[in-house]
């Protein structure tokens, strides 16, 4: 579209685009790779997340002082917060009040089975609720700040103006009405790219709401998978 009106109010000049492709594909790529970065962390703290809940599981199935139903309630708290966990990263609420009471609920049944544990296995539980609760806290920090508004905006802005600079410019290169379709791929061709690359650091921002082919599926971090 910006191509034809070019053409037909014959709006050509000569820029130099080494500044604008400064100004677009070098934030383009910044912001790419810090969304790269924050979704490998999420799969970091994710595997950190279940292994830990795992690993508290193992500890209070193994204590012989806890009876079967006692041992099946606290599988029953563990998977609470787990699938709790994986849901609100799936929503776009950012509140952990409800994450808070169901993670308290291990520390209260400890408290409550006091006689039935040793304190040696307490301390373990305690230990790796503790890791549970940074890998939480983390994944939190992940699912509620994501790439600045700011700089999302200036890419978007320069991302849907650059053909209006571009397309001039190419015309004024080209130089010949024959070619005409060169000028058309070419501009076609590099809005396409930058537009791609602006919907993929889009999607991986946000690596929780299965949407992108590459969002994570949170369905392999499920206790019970």
């Amino acid at each position: 579209m910006v191509t034809f009106l070019a053409y037909s109010f014959n709006i050509r000049f000569n820029v130099d685009l080494t500044l604008l492709h400064i100004a677009i594909i070098f934030p383009l790529v910044f912001t790419i790779r810090g969304s790269f970065r924050r979704r490998e962390k999420a799969l970091e703290h994710l595997s950190a997340f279940r292994s830990n809940l795992k690993t508290v599981q193992a500890f209070l199935m193994s204590n012989n002082g806890l009876t079967e139903q006692e041992k099946t309630e606290s599988v029953d708290i563990l998977i609470e917060i787990n699938e709790t966990v994986l849901q609100h990263l799936a929503k776009t609420t950012y509140s952990l009040k409800e994450l808070d009471i169901i993670t308290d609920k291990v520390f209260q049944f400890t408290l409550e089975k006091d006689s039935s544990l040793k304190r040696s296995l307490r301390d373990k539980v305690f230990r790796f609720m503790r890791d549970v609760h940074r890998s939480i806290e983390n994944l939190h920090s992940i699912h509620s700040h994501r790439t600045p508004i700011s700089l999302k905006a200036y890419c978007g802005v320069f991302v849907y103006v650059f053909p209006f600079i571009y397309a001039p410019t190419i015309i004024y290169a080209v130089d010949s009405e024959s070619l005409y379709w060169v000028v058309y791929i070419v501009v076609i061709l590099t809005e396409f790219i930058l537009i791609s690359l602006y919907n993929i650091q889009d999607d991986l921002e946000y690596p929780f709401d299965n949407i992108g082919t590459d969002d994570i599926n949170l369905d392999n971090f499920k206790i019970s998978r």
